[in-house]
C-alpha cells in the first residue's frame, strides 16, 4: 500500500502512528486519492489542518463491520453519497434500475444504496449514538431545501432533517469545513456555529439568526409541498439568492423547527485553490479496490482548470453547487501537476483533459467588481453576453500552450465541455483548439434547435452552433486534419412538446445530423429545470412552461432524436401522427420514417420500377 494514502482501517491508521481518528469520511464512491474525486479533496484538506483523517469507501449497509472498522472519530463523521446524486447513479430517466455506477469498484450498480446519505446517517446514528455528524457533497447540496423528487413524484423535506445529521455544507466544502474545524478546536460545539456561510442547520422557533433584516423566510416545506405555485415561489427566491456576495439568509419552516440556510461561501482565490490542488494527491485508487472504477480510467491523467460555470443552464446543478464565478488555478500550479502526472507509470505522453465544468471560462471574470457585488443574474451569458464579463481566452490559450511544450507531453486535450458561443467570440481560440487540443471529435451540446425551447434551456440560439461547427471544420481542414462535431441533445426538456421534437428531428435530417447518444431529461433538484418540470412554472419569469410527463410522449421524443433507427420507427410513426405531421412518414425527401409495413403501399412491378429508374432514351 502507498504509505500516504488516506487510512481506509485502523491498521492502516497505526502504520500513520495513529490511535484513533479525527474526522471519518464515508462516501458511497469508491475511494480514488485523486483530485477530481469529491472525498479525496476533502480529506486531503483536512488532512492538511492537522487533522487524522480516514474514509469508509462504499460501505455495505447491511454489514456493520464496514462501519466500525475505523471506530469512532474525536470530532465528527463527514457523510455524502460520492460525487453524485445517488438516486441519478441508480436510476435511469424513465426510473428503471441502472446496470452500472462509473464510481464504484467494477462499475456494477446496486452497492450504493438510494438516498444514500439518508441511509449512511442513519446506520452511523445507530452505531455510533453520540456521534457528530456533518453530511455534504452534490446530493446534501442539491437537497438542502424542500425539494421535488423525480423519483417519488412529490416534494420532499430538506435532507437535513431526515438524515438526522447535525450540519449540512454545501457547495464547494473547504471553506465552511475550515471555519467547522477551527472552531472545535477553540472548544466551540456544532450547536453554536450555526451562522457558517455554506452551511445549514435546523433551528427551533426561538433561535438566534432566523429572522430579521438579512433573513428571508421561504414558504415552508408543508405549504410547497401542497402547493406548486408556493414550491415556485420558494424556487425563484433560491434561485435568486445565489451571489455570496449579497445573498442573505434563507430560512424555511419545517414542521415546528426551521431549516436556517447561510449565504454560499466565498469563491476561492488563485492562492487558495492552487493550494488544494498542491496537496500530496496520489492519483490512485486505494489497492483494496482490485477491479477498474470506469470514472476513474476516464480521468486519471486529466487536470482540473477552474471551478464555477456562470453558463447558468436550466438543467444543470453546476452553478446552484460550485457557484457562478469562475475560480482558476495558476499556469504554475497547471504545470505542476502536469509534472505529476507525467510520472504516473501508464502515462503514455497524453493529458486527456485540462478543463473544467466548462473548459474556455478560465481566467474568465466580471470586470465591474461594484456590479458583481449586487448581480442577480442567474446567467452571465443568457439571455445575451453580459456586458461586464471579461470573455478573453487569452489565458487559456497561454496556459495550453505551455502544458503542450512540456518535455515528455506528446498531446493535451481538451475534453471538458466547450460553451461555443463564448468560443465564437475568439476565432483564434477555436483555431489553436482545433490544431492542437482535439482527438478527431469534439463534443458540444446544442441541446435543441427550437428557440423557445432553448430560451426554457437558457443556452444560446442554434445559429451559434451552426458558426462554431463551420469555424472548427474549416480550421481543422488548414490544419490538415479531419476532425468532426460530436453534438449532444436533450429529449423531454421542460419547453418541448412533440411538435418542437419534430422540428428537431426535421433540423437533424436536414443538417444530416444523426445522434449516437442522446439525454433524456431527468428533472434533478433544485435545478431550474427541475423546478419548471414539477410546478409547471417558469419561477422567474412566471410564465407557464410545458413539460411532457408521461412516459408515452417522453418516449417518443426520445425516438425522435434518433429517428433513423430500425428499431425506433413505431414510436415515431406514433410520434407523427401525435403532432399531426402524417406528412412525414414515407420514403424519400424530408420523410423521417417509411410505412408501417401492413399499410406500405404496394410496390411498383418489376417492369414499372425499372422504369422509373431509368427514365427513356438511358441505358442501363
Amino acid at each position: 500500500m502507498h504509505v500516504n494514502l488516506i487510512p481506509t482501517t485502523l491498521e492502516e491508521a497505526k502504520r500513520r502512528g495513529w490511535e484513533a481518528l479525527d474526522v471519518i469520511l464515508v462516501t458511497g464512491d469508491a475511494y480514488v486519492d485523486h483530485p477530481s474525486f469529491g472525498v479525496a479533496v476533502v480529506a486531503r484538506f483536512l488532512e492538511s489542518l492537522g487533522l487524522r483523517v480516514g474514509v469508509i469507501a462504499a460501505p455495505d449497509l447491511g454489514n456493520p463491520a464496514d462501519f466500525l472498522k475505523l471506530g469512532a472519530p474525536s470530532m465528527f463523521f463527514g457523510v455524502t453519497s460520492g460525487n453524485l446524486d445517488s438516486m441519478i447513479m441508480r436510476h435511469t430517466a424513465q426510473k428503471k434500475p441502472r446496470s452500472d455506477d462509473a464510481y464504484a469498484e467494477g462499475g456494477l450498480s446496486g452497492k450504493r444504496p438510494p438516498r444514500a446519505t439518508i441511509a449512511y446517517c442513519n446506520r452511523v446514528r445507530e452505531l455510533f449514538p453520540g456521534a457528530k455528524i456533518i453530511i455534504g457533497g452534490l446530493e446534501a447540496s442539491l437537497r438542502r431545501f424542500a425539494h421535488y423528487d423525480y423519483w417519488s413524484d412529490k416534494v420532499r423535506r430538506s435532507i437535513l432533517p431526515d438524515s438526522k445529521a447535525d450540519m449540512l455544507v454545501y457547495g464547494m466544502a473547504e471553506r465552511p469545513l475550515g471555519e467547522i474545524v477551527e472552531g472545535l478546536m477553540s472548544g466551540k460545539t456544532l450547536k453554536e456555529m450555526t451562522s457558517i456561510r455554506g452551511t445549514a442547520v435546523m433551528a427551533g422557533a426561538g433561535a438566534e439568526g432566523i429572522s430579521g433584516r438579512d433573513v428571508i423566510e421561504l414558504p415552508s416545506f408543508e405549504s410547497a409541498h401542497a402547493d406548486k405555485l408556493e414550491y415556485s415561489r420558494a424556487s425563484r427566491v433560491i434561485h435568486m439568492n445565489q451571489n455570496p456576495w449579497s445573498a442573505k439568509t434563507l430560512v424555511q419552516k419545517h414542521g415546528e423547527r426551521f431549516l436556517k440556510v447561510n449565504p454560499p461561501a466565498g469563491p476561492f482565490s488563485t492562492k487558495e485553490l492552487d493550494a488544494v490542488y498542491d496537496l500530496p494527491f496520489t492519483r490512485v485508487p486505494h489497492p483494496s479496490h482490485k477491479e477498474k472504477i470506469p470514472a476513474y480510467e476516464m480521468i486519471r491523467h486529466s487536470i482540473t482548470a477552474i471551478r464555477g460555470c456562470f453558463g447558468g443552464c436550466a438543467f444543470c446543478a453546476l452553478t446552484v453547487h460550485q457557484g457562478k464565478t469562475i475560480q482558476s488555478r495558476s499556469e504554475e500550479s497547471i504545470l505542476r501537476e502536469v509534472d505529476s502526472v507525467k510520472k504516473m507509470k501508464d502515462f503514455a505522453g497524453y493529458i486527456s483533459d485540462i478543463g473544467g465544468p466548462t473548459a474556455n471560462m478560465y481566467g474568465m471574470k466580471c470586470g465591474d467588481q461594484k456590479a458583481e457585488a449586487v448581480c442577480r443574474r442567474e446567467s452571465c451569458v443568457h439571455p445575451n453576453v453580459c456586458k461586464n464579463l471579461v470573455t478573453s481566452h487569452k489565458p487559456q490559450l497561454e496556459m495550453l500552450k505551455k502544458a503542450r511544450s512540456v518535455k515528455g507531453v506528446k498531446k493535451v486535450f481538451v475534453a471538458s465541455g466547450v460553451r461555443y458561443d463564448l468560443a465564437n467570440l475568439s476565432p483564434e481560440y477555436i483555431k489553436e483548439l482545433a490544431a492542437h487540443h482535439v482527438s478527431g471529435q469534439l463534443k458540444v451540446a446544442p441541446e435543441h434547435s427550437n428557440p423557445e425551447t432553448l430560451a426554457v434551456m437558457r443556452k444560446p440560439g442554434i445559429e451559434e452552433f451552426e458558426r462554431f461547427s463551420k469555424l472548427f471544420l474549416d480550421a481543422s481542414k488548414k490544419a490538415g486534419l479531419e476532425q468532426y462535431i460530436v453534438p449532444y441533445f436533450i429529449s423531454a426538456h421542460p419547453g418541448c412538446g412533440i411538435e418542437e421534437q419534430v422540428g428537431l428531428a426535421i433540423y437533424l435530417k436536414e443538417k444530416s445530423i444523426r445522434p449516437r447518444q442522446v439525454q433524456d431529461f431527468i428533472p434533478a433538484p433544485l435545478t431550474l429545470a427541475g423546478d419548471i418540470y414539477y410546478s409547471g412554472v417558469d419561477p422567474l419569469t412566471g410564465k407557464k412552461v410545458y413539460a411532457a410527463r408521461g412516459d408515452r410522449e417522453r418516449r417518443f421524443q426520445r425516438a425522435l432524436l434518433q429517428y433513423f433507427k430500425p428499431e425506433n420507427a413505431d414510436d415515431v410513426r406514433a410520434a407523427l401522427k401525435m403532432a399531426g405531421r402524417e406528412d412525414l412518414i414515407g420514403y424519400g425527401g424530408n420523410k423521417l420514417v417509411g410505412y408501417e409495413r401492413k399499410n406500405s403501399p404496394k410496390r411498383p412491378a418489376t417492369a414499372e420500377r425499372t422504369a422509373r429508374k431509368f427514365p427513356k432514351g438511358k441505358k442501363k
